[in-house]
């Protein structure tokens, strides 16, 4: 197993500049951290200020002369190995010194936004991918038993050893990533927004395996776009903005100050729990829902207006992912839901992760067929409606926007089958979308190339341009920054205040509470009022 105290290493980079290839100009211009044995530093920042270039040059994921052009310097100190001793130097020419990241990764764990890029894909179950590294390293049996144990035991994993890591949900790959990345025990952790997608329980988790890496003796940067309960406990904040450093320093003096807000981070309560509060830069209202009621109201599940027809229904609805096996209470995902949302109305659904929120939404489309019961949309039942038809009229957001982006410009896919439904008019629509979600100027990017904030986004512009009559957000807030929060909810309004139905999963309760009518929760395979 891991020992309780590892090598002190220090992290030191000092960026001059960082370009990618065949950009105009740098994603980082000259930009300084260093991460300390047992100290927590947070880099701070909006959409696109740099904050995941920097993790990713961090964590030897992007190589100076392989990715783009690095002036600068890197170091890793690591106590009794001499060699350490000397920074990397990078000019950004041919004979700059090349990193090994198989080496460099024995030092630092580093864990990207984008949580399932993170494991190999090779691997059965979650002990499989837990102990990838380890066997790499030819770590002898026992111990390689020992230390998957002990990781899955402090990440909240040690019931799902036997699972496919594809049949994870979102909350669930982030803590197989983040196990990742500190079952080698690695000196120096370098965390791109750790809390995303996760429950409050995976908050906790998390949380808790952070302060005991520190206690350790690990260096840990976090990365975020959060002045949240952790990043609030660093020693030492640095702020970005459009890849430049605006504010670095204590976190209580640059709270005082403006950078934060220019930046675009969200500043979420000081209180000391470990959930994010409402954030308060959100103020939008939203529109009057018929028959609604503000969140945490006691509106049952399902009650609406006499005479109203719903934009959508569950009846009896029950899922399960044991094909061929009998359909018992047991072995189904989900059970007994019955729901009606109305014309106008927001709901918003939280619940554990894995309890099926996902899922839920791709029954809403036909993606996944119910076991028994029914999902009707606008009075008419999908059942044998093909998949694609059913998304005229209800929009799907995707959790990983990456799922459903695939064309080669922004403008190309919002445009996509357009024009086979509004004819002329697909072109106006297409440009009026990429709009609203902020994204006017970035037509002709590739969807890649934009940031996570950027691809939600657009994938955000792709179901809006159809106005269907229901829209189902899967965890529509996760890479948004402050801006981006603005615009989800100046969209959500405006597609509610047309008498849009929405449904929502998300774990941000704050936002929840701040911007839905209803606030129901998926627990235990059924729907109840929050």
């Amino acid at each position: 197993m891991i020992a309780d105290r590892i090598a002190a290493t220090t992290l030191v980079a000092s960026i001059g500049s960082f370009s990618y290839h065949g950009d105009a100009g740098p994603a980082l211009t000259g930009v300084q951290v260093a991460a300390a044995p047992g100290r927590l530093t947070a880099v701070l920042g909006g959409s696109g200020s740099g904050k995941s270039t920097l993790g990713r040059l961090l964590g030897a994921w992007l190589l100076g002369g392989r990715d783009g052009s690095l002036a600068g310097s890197l170091q890793l100190k690591v106590a009794g190995d001499p060699a350490s001793s000397h920074p990397l130097l990078f000019t950004g020419t041919t004979d700059d010194p090349r990193i090994d990241p198989g080496a460099w990764a024995r030092h630092v764990g580093y864990v990207p936004q984008d949580a399932a890029s993170m494991l190999s894909a090779v691997r059965g179950t979650v002990a499989e991918e837990l102990a990838f590294s380890l066997e790499n390293r030819g770590v002898p049996r026992p111990d390689m038993v020992r230390t998957v144990a002990d990781i899955a035991r402090r990440t909240g994993l040690d019931g799902l050893l036997q699972r496919d890591p594809a049949t994870l949900s979102g909350g669930e790959l982030r803590r197989l990533a983040v196990g990742c990345a500190v079952v080698d025990g690695p000196g120096v952790l370098v965390l791109d927004e750790p809390l995303e997608s996760l429950d409050q329980a995976g908050i906790r988790t998390v949380v808790e395996l952070i302060h005991a890496e520190l206690a350790r003796g690990t260096a840990v940067v976090v990365l975020s776009q959060h002045a949240d309960a952790l990043t609030r406990a660093a020693e030492r904040w640095l702020v970005l903005k459009d890849g430049e450093a605006t504010a670095a320093g204590l976190p209580g003096r640059i709270l005082q100050g403006g950078a934060l807000a220019e930046s675009g981070v969200v500043i979420r309560a000081a209180e000391p729990g470990l959930g994010p509060e409402p954030p308060s830069v959100l103020t939008l209202p939203i529109a009057e829902a018929a028959g609604g009621t503000a969140a945490g109201g006691t509106t049952a599940v399902g009650t609406a207006p006499v005479g109203t027809i719903a934009a959508l229904e569950l009846a009896d609805v029950a899922f399960g992912f044991g094909a061929g096996q009998p359909a018992t209470a047991d072995s189904l995902l989900l059970h007994d839901v019955d729901l009606q949302v109305m014309p106008g109305e927001i709901v918003a659904v939280t619940g554990p992760n894995g309890a099926g929120k996902s899922t839920l939404l791709r029954l809403l489309n036909g993606l996944y067929r119910p076991l028994r019961g029914d999902v009707r949309v606008s009075g008419e039942s999908i059942a044998g409606v093909p998949t694609g038809l059913v998304a005229r009229r209800l929009g799907l957001l995707f959790q990983h926007p990456h799922d459903q982006l695939f064309e080669r410009t922004a403008m190309r896919e919002v445009l996509f089958g357009l024009d086979q439904l509004f004819g002329n008019g697909a072109q106006e629509r297409a440009t009026a979308a990429l709009a609203a979600v902020g994204l006017g100027d970035s037509g002709s990017a590739h969807p890649h190339e934009l940031p996570a904030s950027g691809q939600r986004l657009l994938a955000l512009a792709t179901v809006l341009a159809r106005e269907p009559s229901v829209l189902a957000l899967d965890e529509p807030t996760v890479a948004l920054d402050a801006h981006g929060l603005e615009l989800l909810t100046a969209t959500v309004s405006a597609a509610a205040g047309r008498g849009a139905a929405v449904v929502m999963v998300t774990h941000d309760l704050g936002f929840a509470k701040a911007h839905a009518h209803r606030l129901l929760r998926l627990d235990g395979g059924r729907l109840r009022p929050h």
